[in-house]
């Protein structure tokens, strides 16, 4: 399976880029927004394509060509604002969800953030976050596509622990560790590419006791 990374600057994105790079079943095209960052990414060997997720749905359709599956885990940062947020979570990851549609590309899996499909959940001072969020995986959900949405809980730099916790409806006390490595998202995306546990599902995902493996069959 070859596979779009659209945000493989990221730091899940890098993560899954890597994973996929050194897969024996599946291969990776890296979509980035700037010239110096696809140089990296060829000098280590990686197909990249150069785009921006502000252009048309045309110029985003060249980027899907040529692959099984798409994997959008791009977003604003923290550091813009709610504009750029809509812009690149919501209008973005939209755009690149037609351009799979029209290029029959069927395979898409959506990184979006834990408790974006409940609005109780939604933190008020990232509030545009998780509309952008919100929509984009409705978009997705409705567009006929075989989707796989994950919801990672806070994300952290730690190492992996390879142990997770997934469910559909996760309900987490105040005690409970909600967050998860980025390593470990990367890993569930990967795993989830071709588990078909996982197809037409979207799950919260946060750190726990069983391997990666065990907690996708259980979907």
């Amino acid at each position: 399976m070859k596979v779009l990374v659209v945000g493989a600057n990221g730091k899940i994105g890098k993560q899954l880029v890597n994973l996929l790079n050194e897969s024996e079943t599946h291969s990776v095209r890296a979509f980035v927004r700037k010239e110096e960052q696809a140089k990296e990414l060829e000098s280590n060997g990686i197909e990249t394509h150069l785009g921006d997720l502000e252009g048309s749905v045309s110029d985003l359709e060249e980027a899907v060509k040529g692959t099984d599956a798409v994997v959008f885990t791009a977003g604003s940062g923290g550091s813009t604002g709610p504009d750029k947020t809509l812009l690149i979570d919501l209008d973005g990851a939209v755009k690149v969800v037609e351009a799979a549609k029209n290029v029959g590309v069927d395979r898409f899996l959506m990184v979006s953030a834990f408790g974006a499909d409940q609005r109780e959940k939604w933190n008020e001072e990232i509030k545009s976050y998780y509309v952008a969020k919100y929509y984009a995986d409705k978009e997705l959900m409705q567009s006929g596509l075989n989707y796989t949405i994950v919801r990672p809980g806070g994300l952290t730099d730690d190492a992996s622990k390879g142990k997770v916790v997934v469910s559909d409806n996760m309900q987490l006390a105040d005690s409970d560790d909600w967050t998860i490595p980025r390593e470990d998202v990367a890993k569930v995306v990967f795993e989830s590419l071709d588990n078909e546990k996982t197809y037409y599902k979207a799950f919260d995902l946060v750190s726990g006791e069983q391997s990666i493996e065990e907690a996708l069959d259980q979907l």
